[in-house]
């Protein structure tokens, strides 16, 4: 049986991607949220990738790993849009 990558890692890994754009475009507060949800879709999609069907569990865990980034990023941004 071919495994699919699970819809909520998918989902995982392009918040937070996108959390980097919105963070480095000038939109600190919409790349904190949406490295916000990045991590609890990445920790959801990890627990589903326990099934033998569904896989995308590195990617998962990838996904949480660049949330946790994301979320420093965005908060160093908004303190540099604050301060400067």
């Amino acid at each position: 049986m071919e495994q699919k990558a699970g819809t909520s890692a998918t989902a995982a890994i392009i918040f937070a991607i996108v959390s980097f754009f919105l963070s480095f475009s000038g939109h600190p507060i919409w790349g904190f949220l949406a490295g916000l949800i990045a991590i609890p879709l990445g920790i959801v999609g990890l627990a589903m990738s326990a099934s033998p069907r569904v896989g995308g569990g590195p990617l998962s865990i990838g996904a949480i790993v660049l949330g946790v980034f994301a979320l420093g990023l965005a908060a160093l941004v908004l303190l540099g849009v604050i301060l400067f």
